[in-house]
């Protein structure tokens, strides 16, 4: 579990960065993730038996949500898909990217399919902000070589690192972009709903147990784990599921959750301090009968509060 305290003690300059990207203004953070390229004439029979959406559904220039699962339905990898004429560019966490990128890649020797690493000779830019000032599609134009994804708080941009100063100064000084600090981007991705691989889900979570059902296909055939998915979709629910909680208290080292009447109800998985809500906030697994928003939850001394992501 992350327990981030430092936002009750933080440096004024820092809670200004905060308050003003929640009040509307673009903020930036420079991370590491993955990208990886697939194309060939047999990409869309490799990839829709690999991944939990749909490829063949997926328009030139569309992106989507999906996961790779192993043969039991647990969580490989979480990834945004976007096409660009022939090829599928998958971009994912830093931690899980050369899985990804391993897993593609064998096929390589199957048939007509190719993969590549994008992620070296690339800078990674997180942006939060309105979607209409910092989403651009067609970045490539005015950045060669870039690629862009939305994300749910704003976009993503892989600049390639010969025009990385030239991109930090457009975002600094023609659109007053904000730095954002490792910390402060825990807080804003906690208060966002974001999982984390690692701590918030890892390949001991069912994929369904994130909760993102616009990332599985239920129609589209089989594909590796489809069929345990598609049992749970189709049978019955997960018998618990990612989701938000407000608490009482600051948490130290508990993260086991209880009901009520003192049953097992889950566990918290990341925790911060949202200014925004003056709250103590918290993503965790809870059981399926505790799901429902509002539903008092117990961890150690504290209350919980059920609540539906994303906080923020």
């Amino acid at each position: 579990m992350t327990s981030d305290k430092f936002l009750k003690e933080m440096d004024e300059r820092t809670l200004e960065i905060y308050e003003q990207i929640r009040g509307g203004r673009a903020g930036v953070y420079e991370g590491d993730r993955g990208l990886t390229a697939v194309w060939g004439g047999e990409a869309v029979q490799f990839l829709d038996g690999l991944i939990t959406n749909n490829v063949k559904d997926l328009a030139d220039g569309g992106q989507m949500l999906a996961a790779f699962p192993n043969a039991q339905g647990r969580l490989l990898a979480v990834v945004q898909v976007k096409r660009q004429g022939d090829r599928y560019l998958f971009e994912t966490e830093q931690a899980t990217h050369e899985k990804v990128f391993q897993n593609l890649y064998r096929f390589t020797l199957a048939g007509d399919f190719f993969v590549v690493d994008l992620s070296e000779g690339h800078t990674y830019f997180e942006i939060f902000g309105p979607k209409q000032d910092i989403y651009h599609p067609g970045a490539h134009e005015h950045w060669p070589g870039a690629y862009v994804y939305e994300v749910p708080y704003g976009a993503a941009y892989f600049i390639p690192d010969g025009l990385a100063d030239a991109f930090r100064t457009f975002l600094a000084d023609e659109n007053g972009c904000l730095n954002i600090p490792h910390d402060l981007y825990e807080v804003l991705r906690i208060e966002s709903g974001i999982p984390k691989h690692g701590v918030d889900m890892d390949e001991n979570t069912i994929v369904p147990e994130l909760g993102l059902e616009e990332m599985i296909s239920y129609n589209k055939g089989c594909y590796i784990g489809q069929e345990i998915i598609a049992r749970i979709h189709f049978r019955g629910h997960v018998a618990k599921r990612l989701t938000g909680l407000i608490l009482s208290g600051q948490p130290g080292d508990e993260t086991e959750l209880t009901s009520q009447d003192g049953k097992s109800a889950g566990r918290i998985t990341s925790v911060t301090y949202s200014p925004k809500l003056d709250e103590n906030v918290a993503l965790a697994y809870v059981r399926y009968e505790h799901l429902a928003e509002g539903t008092q939850l117990k961890c150690g001394d504290m209350d919980g509060t059920v609540k539906n992501l994303p906080f923020v």
